[in-house]
């Protein structure tokens, strides 16, 4: 390791305590509905669902598909 490298490494804590209580929420990210999810596709599926809308399209069609229970909402 060189001497550069070795003064780079000392900088480093094992381990940071930050102070979430002064957190402030992300201004410039989109806001979501209440009980929404976000879900990661792998890339084969990203590959073919390119847009937001694309997903939620087929996933509609997929529920449509589905036959209905008594504890789902129509």
């Amino acid at each position: 390791m060189s001497e550069q490298q070795q003064d780079m490494t000392d900088d480093l804590k094992e381990e940071y305590a930050f102070d979430y209580s002064k957190a402030r929420p992300n201004r410039f990210a989109q806001k979501r509905e209440e009980g929404s999810m976000v879900v990661v596709l792998e890339p084969d599926i990203a590959q073919v669902f390119t847009t937001p809308e694309a997903v939620k399209k087929a996933l509609r069609a997929l529920i449509e598909t589905m036959p209905v229970s008594g504890d789902q909402k129509p």
